[in-house]
């Protein structure tokens, strides 16, 4: 976990806030680093609404609907009204709780899976079942993007299709229709969650040289725990241009720059994770950004996802697709 204190020079209330955290965090150990933040634009950048402001894995547990970004004094309600200058060692307690349990402010969880239900198949996994030679045909399907950075064509697939006494074809129509990839008019795969096989903004450099394109932000942070392989993803803000970088390495992941976020958004209505999700889950280089771009989509419902819960719906979306069994 990685704990940011955003403040002003000279905030008087840091050292309280350093004492609170540790407190909080008992015998957790955590990464506790200080950003001192100087203009109202850098603490935009930051999601910083007041000095300090504390970040969780890169999210504000604390932040109030629509505060706007600022540099001024922040003060914290505890529980019985009184303002300090940091939030309570309870308040804190509970929202590092929330965090290392994928949940930083209440109702949350609820919230983020909802919008994730279609990258997730509503809590149904991306999986597909045994039965029918799916699963067979769907990992051959990612093995093929994985060892080549394309899609396979059907007829690369007849031989595992056939092994369950059906064409590539229908089992192919089945898992399209099931949504655990899509085809195009053609018939030809365009998507298999992770992978995509047209261009987007998320490219990934596997460690074996291969590179692969990915349909969301969620889907590229899940690639390396599927494949286990060490991978660098590359992507860009798509309010400003600013490249976004997230590299594995082992068991570290790195993310360039240090404040960058995941939006995670929907659009109304029913259908494939491509149509209603994919186009709308981006990594954006800072929390304004991620607002900004939220504010000129009024059509898309969504929120901004920390780095950890981003990279664990990620891996526990996409990391079990290639187990046998």
């Amino acid at each position: 976990m990685r704990i940011t204190i955003l403040s002003v020079p000279d905030c008087p209330n840091v050292p309280l806030v350093r004492e609170r955290i540790a407190a909080a965090l008992g015998r957790r150990s955590a990464e506790v680093e200080l950003v001192e933040v100087r203009e109202e634009a850098e603490a935009a950048r930051w999601g910083m609404t007041g000095s300090p402001t504390v970040l969780l894995d890169g999210v504000d547990p604390f932040a109030a609907a629509d505060a706007p970004a600022s540099v001024s004094c922040r003060l914290y309600r505890d529980t019985d009204g009184r303002t300090q200058g940091a939030p309570s060692v309870q308040a804190l307690r509970q929202a590092l709780s929330g965090v290392s349990s994928g949940q930083t402010a209440a109702g949350r969880e609820c919230c983020e899976r909802d919008v994730l239900d279609p990258i997730g198949r509503a809590g149904r996994g991306r999986r597909a079942p045994a039965e029918r030679g799916l699963r067979a045909v769907q990992q051959a399907v990612l093995r093929h993007f994985a060892a080549t950075g394309r899609a396979p064509e059907t007829s690369d697939l007849e031989a595992v299709a056939a092994q369950a006494g059906r064409t590539a074809g229908d089992a192919l129509a089945e898992l399209d229709q099931e949504d655990f990839l899509a085809l195009d008019e053609q018939g030809r795969i365009r998507a298999a969650y992770p992978f995509s096989a047209a261009q987007t903004g998320h490219r990934v450099r596997l460690a074996s040289g291969t590179d692969v394109w990915s349909m969301c932000a969620i889907d590229a942070l899940g690639i390396s725990a599927m494949l286990g392989q060490d991978v660098v993803i590359s992507s860009s803000d798509p309010v400003d241009g600013q490249p976004v970088t997230v590299t594995f390495t082992g068991s570290s992941t790195m993310w360039d720059p240090q404040a960058a976020v995941v939006f995670a958004g929907r659009r109304a209505g029913t259908g494939p994770a491509a149509a209603l999700c994919c186009d709308a889950v981006n990594f954006f280089a800072h929390h304004a950004s991620a607002a900004q771009w939220q504010q000129e989509h009024p059509e898309v419902n969504g929120q901004v996802v920390s780095q950890a819960r981003a990279v664990e719906i990620g891996q526990q979306t996409f990391g079990p697709l290639l187990q046998d069994g």
